[in-house]
């Protein structure tokens, strides 16, 4: 009986734990550029917006125009919860559609797409603050020499440290003291040897 009831509250447990755990979702799409049913110029990119982070992986984009042809213009580049596509210059007017899959954060594939209509074949602004725009820094312009300056602060600091050494050695050099010969003693007895007995022949 008590094994019995062990049991039951073993089960009441995994179940008031499976109603309380969090539900995890598929992504879901938030928002888009161009937004679905608008009218505007040829875009030079698409990008999608979902609500929660995209995985980095088998994203893709599909354009494809009125005339069936399809104008991604290379791989899809995935930002945190946006991805975006490169879109090749139009031919024509008329309705698009783009179309997007991706994994979502759960690890599920979501697919969907939108529709909206090109008035113009001209080009339209790129914002460079949306998701998805590579962000690009000139560099820096060259010096009006036209040469790099680094040999030329390289030879220099080499010559001051040369001469910085130089001058710490002659300084040194002055100050030790001077060796003197010893004085000599007049009163000294002459050194005796084998020949100071002998005269002059």
């Amino acid at each position: 009986m008590r094994l019995a009831l062990r049991f039951l509250v073993l089960l009441a447990a995994i179940a008031g734990l499976a109603v309380t755990a969090p539900a995890y979702a598929h992504d879901v799409l938030v928002s888009s550029t161009p937004a679905s049913g608008a009218s505007v110029p040829a875009p030079r990119m698409v990008t999608f917006v979902f609500n929660d982070v995209v995985l980095n992986k088998f994203a893709a984009v599909v354009v494809t125009g009125p005339d069936g042809k399809q104008y991604q213009d290379g791989a899809p580049r995935v930002v945190d919860t946006s991805v975006s596509v490169n879109v090749k210059p139009l031919s024509a007017k008329g309705a698009y559609t783009a179309s997007y899959r991706i994994v979502s954060a759960d690890g599920h594939p979501v697919s969907g797409d939108i529709t909206f209509t090109v008035t113009s074949t001209t080009p339209g602004s790129l914002d460079p603050n949306a998701p998805g725009v590579t962000q690009t820094t000139a560099p820096p312009a060259a010096a009006a020499s036209g040469g790099d300056a680094t040999p030329w602060v390289i030879g220099i600091g080499v010559a001051i440290l040369v001469l910085a050494l130089g001058a710490v050695f002659l300084a040194t050099r002055r100050r030790q003291p001077v060796e003197q010969p010893e004085p000599i003693d007049d009163n000294e007895p002459a050194a005796t040897g084998p020949d100071s007995g002998r005269t002059a022949e």
